[in-house]
Parts: C-alpha cells; sequence; structure tokens
C-alpha cells in the first residue's frame, strides 16, 4: 500500500483536502452510470480526493483507497503509450487531435480525414489500443498492465465482472470499431482490438492510483514513487495538451475556460489532473452528469483549482530549487556575543535551530514542498527561520498556505519563523496573513534572520534554566576575570565605576580614544559600524548581554575605537579605566596575565567559531 498523508494528519495541505472533501461529499446531482450494468452497482455516496506531488508525496482523505474502474482515464495513457511506440506523425494518420461536439460514444469520423476526432473519445480510443504491442490477446494484457501498473507505482489487475459487462453490452463499441475497420482506421479483427479496449477500461485503480499517475505526467512521465519512466518525455505535451481540449466531453471547452487543468474523466466517476511540474490530482465519486463527468469531481477540480491558482495559463513550474539551503544553529549563531555557560548550552542544542534559505518566487507547488520540510523539521522539535530575502513574490494561495503552517499546531519545543517580511513590497500579503490570523502568528514575524536566529538561542537557554538576562552579575561570573583568586577580584570591584545608559545611548564611539573597557551587569548593547550600510543605517557586527566585555583591546594597544556600541535597552555595565587596572597590576601582576590569557582564549573561541560559520555558508 503506497504511504500517504491522510486527512487526519495536521498540515495545511491535508486540512484544505478534509474541509473540501466536507463540502463536496454532501454535494447532490448526478446518476451513477447504468448503461454498463455493473457500474450500476456502485454506491453514489462514496466520495474520495487524493494529490501527489511530482516528488512522491501524497495528500487523501475520504474514499481515496476505494478501488473503481478506470474507465476512460486510461485514454490519455494508451494515447500516450501509442506515441511513443509509433511516434506522432504515424499515430496522426490514424487519429486526431481535434475536439468533438458529438458525444463520446458517437459513431462518427472526421469528414475531412476519414479518422477519429481525438484519442479522448471512444472511436479515437479504440484506433489506439490497436497499438498494444503483442501477438496474442495474454500477450497484449500483460502488456497493457504493465503500462499502467507503471504509472500507478504499484501492480494493477482487472475486475473481470466490470469487463465481462461491458464486453457484453458494448453493441455501440462494435458498431464504432466495425466503421473504422471499413475505412481502414484499424485492421485486425474488431472483437480482437475490442478485447483489449474493454480491458483497458476495466483496469481497477484507487484516487491514489490516479493521482500517481496524473503526478507521473506532471512528472515529464517519471513515476514520482518509483523513479521508473512510464512514458516518453518527448509525448507529454501531446498528452496534456489533448486531455485539455478533450479530456471532459463536450465540456471541455467550458472545463479548459473555467478550471484550465489539463484532465480526463470516467464515466465510472473519477477524474484525473496534472498540473505540469507540480502535482496530479483525482477526484472519485460514482454520480455523473449529463457529460459523463462526476459532479463532485468536477466541483473539487474547480475548488482545487481556483484556491491554489493552478491554471495552466496561470501556472509557474520549478518547484524543486524553493530551498536554496539549510543551516544549523551548530555551525551558524546569531551576532548576539554569550558567555561560556551560555555557549556551553548553545554547543549542546544548538542544532536544533534550523535556518532554510528560500529562493524563487512562492505559489502553490513550491509553498507545498517548502511547507513539508518545515514541518518535518519542527517535527523533530527544531526551530525554523524561514529566511525569505530572495523571495520576489509570493501568491495569495502561498501566503495563506504559510499562515497556516505558522498557526499550526506544532510542540512544544519547536516554532516556525519568518524572516525579512516588510510591511510593504512583493512579500507584504504573507505578513497581511499572518497578523490577521485567528491565532496570534504576528510574534513569528522578524525583520532579519539573524534577530529570529537570536530569538531561537535565548528560547534554548531559557529551557535549560538558564536566563539569557540575567539581572546582575557579579565579576567572578564576567569571563574576563574567570580564574582570579577572591582577593584580587575584591581589588578590581574597588576600581570598578557602575554606569548607567538608557536606550538609544552611544556608549563608545568609533574614533575615540580607548581609555577603558566594559562589563555588562545587564542589558543588551550592539556593536555597530556607523553609517556604512545601504541608505546610511549602520551595519549591527555584534550584540551582547550580561556576563560580557567590550571595548576590551583598549588593554592591548590604547589606541582609537573601531567601532560604535549602543544600548539597545536601559544598560547597567561597570567601567575599568586601563590606567587604573595597571597600577594595581603592578603589585599584582598575576592580575593582567589572567586577564590577557581570557580574552586572548576568548578570541580564539570567536575565530574558532566564524571559521565555522565561514566553512556552513560555503558553497
Amino acid at each position: 500500500m503506497i504511504e500517504s498523508i491522510s486527512a487526519s494528519s495536521d498540515g495545511p495541505v491535508a486540512d484544505y483536502l478534509s474541509d473540501l472533501h466536507f463540502r463536496v461529499s454532501r454535494l447532490s446531482g448526478g446518476n451513477v452510470a447504468t448503461y454498463i450494468p455493473e457500474l450500476a452497482k456502485a454506491d453514489p455516496n462514496l466520495c474520495g480526493i487524493a494529490i501527489a506531488t511530482t516528488d512522491g508525496k501524497i495528500y487523501a482523505v475520504g474514499d481515496a483507497e476505494h478501488e473503481f474502474t478506470i474507465q476512460s482515464v486510461s485514454k490519455p495513457f494508451v494515447y500516450g503509450y501509442a506515441l511513443g511506440r509509433y511516434g506522432r506523425e504515424t499515430v496522426l494518420q490514424r487519429v486526431g487531435v481535434e475536439p468533438t461536439g458529438e458525444a463520446f460514444n458517437s459513431i462518427v469520423l472526421d469528414d475531412k480525414h476519414n479518422r477519429p476526432f481525438n484519442p479522448m473519445v471512444n472511436a479515437g480510443a479504440i484506433a489506439v489500443a490497436e497499438t498494444i504491442r503483442g501477438k496474442t490477446d495474454d500477450e497484449r494484457v500483460a502488456n497493457m498492465l504493465d503500462l499502467f501498473s507503471r504509472l500507478a507505482g504499484r501492480r494493477l489487475d482487472i475486475d473481470e465482472a466490470v469487463f465481462r459487462s461491458e464486453r457484453d453490452t458494448g453493441h455501440r463499441n462494435r458498431a464504432i470499431a466495425y466503421m473504422m475497420l471499413n475505412t481502414g482506421m484499424i485492421r485486425r479483427p474488431p472483437d480482437e482490438i475490442l478485447d483489449i479496449y474493454f480491458r483497458q477500461c476495466a483496469v481497477r485503480v484507487t484516487a491514489i492510483d490516479l493521482a500517481v499517475m496524473g503526478a507521473t505526467l506532471a512528472n515529464k512521465g517519471v513515476n514520482p514513487l518509483t523513479g521508473e519512466r512510464a512514458l516518453p518525455e518527448e509525448f507529454i505535451p501531446d498528452i496534456l495538451t489533448v486531455m485539455n481540449s478533450c479530456g471532459m466531453y463536450n465540456y471541455a471547452g467550458q472545463w479548459s475556460y473555467e478550471v484550465g487543468i489539463p484532465a480526463k474523466s470516467g464515466v465510472a466517476g473519477s477524474i484525473m489532473a496534472a498540473i505540469p511540474g507540480q502535482i496530479g490530482i483525482a477526484v472519485f465519486s460514482p454520480p455523473i452528469d449529463e457529460h459523463g463527468n462526476s459532479v463532485r469531481g468536477v466541483a473539487a477540480c474547480r475548488e482545487i483549482a481556483s484556491a491554489f491558482g493552478l491554471h495552466v495559463f496561470k501556472t509557474t513550474v520549478a518547484t524543486g530549487t524553493v530551498i536554496r539551503r539549510e543551516l544549523d544553529g551548530a555551525a551558524v549563531r546569531s551576532k548576539r556575543l554569550r558567555s561560556p555557560v551560555e555557549r556551553a548550552i548553545l554547543d549542546q542544542h544548538g542544532a536544533s535551530n534550523r535556518i532554510i534559505e528560500v529562493q524563487g518566487p512562492l505559489y502553490f507547488g513550491s509553498a507545498e514542498r517548502l511547507i513539508r520540510r518545515a514541518r518535518e523539521l519542527a517535527s523533530e522539535g527544531a526551530q525554523v527561520v524561514l529566511d525569505l530575502r530572495r523571495v520576489p513574490a509570493i501568491d495569495d494561495t502561498a501566503a495563506k498556505l504559510l499562515a497556516r503552517l505558522a498557526a499550526g499546531d506544532e510542540t512544544e519545543a519547536s516554532a516556525i519563523l519568518f524572516a525579512y517580511l516588510p510591511r510593504e513590497g512583493p512579500l507584504a500579503r504573507l505578513r497581511e496573513e499572518l497578523e490577521s490570523a485567528e491565532s496570534d502568528t504576528s510574534a513569528a514575524i522578524f525583520a532579519t534572520r539573524d534577530e529570529a536566529l537570536e530569538w531561537c538561542e535565548n528560547r534554548l537557554i531559557e529551557r535549560e534554566g538558564r536566563s539569557p538576562d540575567l539581572t546582575r552579575f557579579s565579576l567572578s561570573e564576567i569571563a574576563i576575570f574567570k580564574n582570579l583568586a577572591p582577593a584580587y577580584l575584591k581589588l578590581l570591584e574597588g576600581a570598578a565605576r557602575p554606569l548607567m545608559f538608557e536606550a538609544g545611548a552611544t556608549i563608545i564611539r568609533e574614533g575615540d580614544a580607548a581609555r577603558i573597557f566594559f562589563a555588562l551587569a545587564r542589558g543588551t548593547v550592539a556593536v555597530q559600524l556607523p553609517g556604512t550600510s545601504e541608505g546610511g543605517r549602520p551595519i549591527r557586527v555584534a550584540m551582547m548581554g550580561p556576563g560580557l566585555t567590550f571595548g576590551e583591546m583598549a588593554l592591548f594597544d590604547g589606541g582609537k575605537r573601531s567601532a560604535d556600541v549602543v544600548a539597545l535597552e536601559r544598560v547597567v555595565c561597570y567601567g575599568f579605566a586601563i590606567e587604573t587596572l595597571k597600577e594595581i597590576s603592578r603589585d599584582h601582576p598575576e592580575i593582567l596575565t589572567t586577564i590577557y590569557a581570557n580574552v586572548v582564549r576568548d578570541f580564539s573561541e570567536r575565530l574558532r567559531r566564524a571559521n565555522d560559520e565561514i566553512r556552513a555558508l560555503e558553497y
């Protein structure tokens, strides 16, 4: 059995299909086909919907695993087989590609070319069935079943009861076959060709099978589950074009205009559709309308096409490149510098912070793939940051699906965050969806990836029982004074000047003389280069909180400040005058020696961390 994502699974796509199934399964109208007696036994209440992606994921709801016979949905696939075996020109001599205003089982040929109008009507399908290879009936049946099994990704068989019912009552198809024998459109005995045609229509499938078969067409003829080529890539456009113009019988023109998806219906109540580069769709529900199309199937496909923007003339392809790369928090950290204890926590748990760099436009196909990967990581307890700075456009469908992702029920440890999501521009639609969601998802929006990553790190640190913003540090807890004896710490406490700065205050200014260094006791500061970015905004180089020091290069050279340090909130820190510290160290040289060793050790660790991050960011 093919593994699928059922309606009971969470996730935006499965949730949508579950809601859709609830609505369309309650529609009335239409009748079960009766001209084939065995089909008249179908339960009119059955309704299943399935979607298969071009990389092999399946979403299924309702009666998607209920078996029924494929009927006319078989026609595009046998047509593709014929094209692959004989080529376009040869097949065109026998079967045209023009829509017909006649019923699908009309006993009529194209007067000008004396051939069936197209391979989607019975006359054309019977002519195409003659091309199935084999010297005997058994060989032809085996080759036909091999074709459909490759398309579905599992072994299929024939419903013998339906086959006998079609054979015993298929007098109109016999009339069509004898007419084509008379005009030279078929060459073998009609009963021999009709035997394989009736068996072809009686192949047993499920909605999941048809969705996979549609996804195989969408995937250029390669089955997305098995990786096996089922039909030649060269002829996939031919198949899809004829499906689009002729696949829905006399409703084909209106279908193409309103729905815009290449599709084929069958009188057992199924519709199979293919969206190139994205997905295959299948709906099964036995009641059919006057055209022979499933009433609920038409309604479901119309809504899916509208909701997901799948009209072929509005569809963008190439979903596989939506994820540029993935990074984890063990290799890439935020610009916030951390205390040794915090660094140890992030060394141990930082890999659970994941960054997905997204690229290209977001629409249903690409958003679905991105959502699936994000949910996969979140289900493992990851905090996932979606870096959207390389996304040039997003449609309404993708915005709604991503907003559902953010509002989803994730685990306590996980989170889905969005970075680079301005209020104006191409991604403003997604921000609006997040801010207007029923559950509060606006907190998931961050101006930059670094801010989102810092939030994830703080959450990890808090989870380990240590606040990243403790109210006050003693000197013994500050890394630069590590391993100093209590007596030396007491001397330093006497030399420290308690200082307070309000949010926005510049504590250190680039170019000033470096005569003092600072140890943070409370609050957060940013190290930044003033006016060097686009638009004259400062570039933030690092952030740091309690327990860390800044300006310590003054201990080594006493030169000029190389950057600004600005308070991001109310800050309390200790100031140490370099001259005072050197005077104390004349009598106690161990103090300065230990401080130097701690500074060098910290710089060395930062350098190693920077090297690791550079390696992680390399292509």
